[in-house]
């Protein structure tokens, strides 16, 4: 049986724990320049401008969260975008794990998002984030967690959610296997770089899961490179 059939149960390093901070940094600083270069914020910014597009002009900032926020890269591009655009907005990044929390702290490029250290299911709110998303954090999860994390999302967000995430193909595995192996200084990019992408999706799988989602306006979109990017919004919009 191809290995490409069914997701990878095997867990990333990452997900382990006593990773020296020295080397969460070097994988957080790789992992920034590979969605650069690959299109990772690019896809995110789709995702952002997808969701909040048809909403109408608010009246106060958008709150926009991230869960498994690991550096803060992907806030940080969401936040250079709609500046931009003169939308204002306050940032949220959750993550479980505390020398990811402390090297997104340690940016100057991070000035203005709040960062927390939580599992995103036990994060506090004053208020509900009108967008949460996610990047590149959905498989590391089970399918029946990734239910849960989806329906989570759901109920917490008022306008809707977006995920940002892997294609499970030949390509993508056998490429970004080359790539880390020629460049990344980081043991965690090269082991998890390539076996992230056995765990993540073909497109009948989120379709499958998706489904089991609440009703909604739901969109799945293929994205270069090998990235899936899935969107849903509220019925009607609110903000």
């Amino acid at each position: 049986m191809s290995k490409f059939s069914h997701r990878s149960a095997e867990k990333e390093l990452l997900d382990g724990e006593n990773i020296p901070f020295e080397d969460i940094c070097r994988n957080m600083k790789e992992l920034d320049f590979i969605n650069t270069w690959l299109g990772g914020h690019r896809i995110t910014l789709a995702g952002i401008s997808s969701i909040i597009h048809s909403t109408i002009t608010p009246t106060t900032p958008l709150h926009i969260c991230e869960i498994g926020c690991g550096g803060g890269d992907n806030l940080r591009a969401i936040k250079k975008y709609l500046d931009k655009k003169g939308i204002a907005a306050v940032y949220t990044g959750i993550d479980l794990n505390p020398n990811c929390i402390a090297y997104a702290e340690s940016r100057k490029e991070n000035t203005g998002i709040k960062f927390t250290c939580s599992d995103y299911n036990n994060a506090v709110f004053t208020s509900k984030p009108d967008v949460i998303f996610s990047s590149l954090f959905c498989h590391h999860f089970s399918d029946a967690d990734l239910l849960e994390q989806w329906q989570w999302m759901k109920d917490n967000a008022t306008i809707g959610f977006f995920v940002n995430d892997l294609h499970r193909h030949p390509i993508a595995y056998y490429s970004i296997r080359w790539l880390t192996r020629l460049f990344s200084k980081s043991y965690l990019v090269k082991n998890d770089a390539p076996l992230s992408v056995l765990r993540g999706f073909h497109k009948t799988e989120l379709i499958s899961l998706q489904q089991s989602v609440m009703p909604g306006n739901i969109t799945l979109q293929w994205k270069w490179a090998f990235r899936w990017l899935f969107i849903y919004k509220h019925e009607p919009n609110i903000i």
